[in-house]
């Protein structure tokens, strides 16, 4: 770990979500990071604006004020500029999705992950990274799961409508949107991938799989995979591999990259890249 000086220029980027979720938890993190150094605050109102201000952080150090979905969008940024490499991130979670900062030790109280960024200290992380240059920082899983979404009714209309007409499309809900009691939504099936770790086929397309799951680091410089076969009778044991090169193929599949959704695709390749972001933890 490489220590971290609290007289640091801090470069503070706001996420929009953040402040519309929490902002007494934004005011606190930015009160306790202004009283501890020299701090810039970024308040952009989109993805552009976002980018803008990390690109022109010159020498600041960034600290990203967000959930889980702002941390992955600024190391996206950050290794598609090539920056990761010499860009130490810090991270002050606020949100609904933080269950990746987390998984990586940072608090997610506004005080001590506040503390954090100025008495912390950087620690170098693995990464991966896809034949897309998409990123994994946490956790890689297959098939990426069920996305449960509301399907928007026909009727669906103003809410200051007159009550006859609310009663009308309440009932045409009733009987249009609702699925039949007995009606079940099915889940994901069984996969029918090839799983390759460093050249070496771990599961071929003649053995179903219920799930692959992929995670970075454990141990250092490399990725543990495991596959959990479809049981036949008894339940089948999983298979586990490591190495730093992940290849899975087959029928069209999604995959989950820490929050995000990707696919689908045919093929698609992870490689480790060992050390390749740092985070601002604390120490001890």
């Amino acid at each position: 770990m490489t220590e971290v000086a609290a007289s640091d220029q801090l470069l503070v980027v706001i996420d929009p979500v953040a402040r519309r979720t929490d902002g007494e938890s934004v005011r606190i993190a930015k009160d306790v990071l202004s009283a501890g150094a020299a701090t810039k605050v970024c308040l952009p109102e989109g993805p552009e604006e976002f980018a803008r201000a990390l690109a022109r952080r010159g020498s600041r150090r960034p600290v990203v004020v967000g959930d889980d979905r702002a941390l992955l969008r600024t190391v996206s940024l950050l290794h598609r500029q090539r920056e990761l490499a010499a860009c130490a991130l810090s991270l002050v979670p606020v949100g609904g999705v933080l269950s990746l900062a987390r998984s990586l030790g940072v608090p997610t109280g506004a005080v001590a992950a506040a503390r954090a960024v100025l008495d912390g200290a950087e620690r170098r992380m693995d990464l991966l990274v896809d034949d897309s240059d998409g990123v994994v920082l946490g956790a890689l899983r297959i098939p990426s799961g069920p996305s449960p979404a509301r399907v928007p009714s026909p009727v669906d209309g103003d809410a200051g409508a007159h009550p006859w007409l609310r009663s009308c499309q309440s009932l045409v809900r009733t009987l249009v949107a609702r699925p039949p009691r007995s009606a079940s939504v099915p889940g994901p099936g069984p996969s029918r991938l090839r799983v390759e770790v460093d050249g070496v086929t771990v599961v071929d397309l003649d053995q179903p799989v219920e799930t692959v799951s992929v995670t970075p680091g454990f141990p250092a410089g490399g990725a543990e995979v495991e596959v959990r076969p479809v049981s036949v009778g008894a339940e089948a044991s999983p298979l586990r591999a490591v190495g730093r090169r992940v290849t899975v193929s087959g029928a069209d599949f999604r995959y989950r990259a820490d929050s995000v959704v990707g696919g689908p695709v045919r093929t698609r390749t992870w490689t480790v890249r060992e050390g390749a972001w740092g985070l601002t933890l604390p120490v001890g």
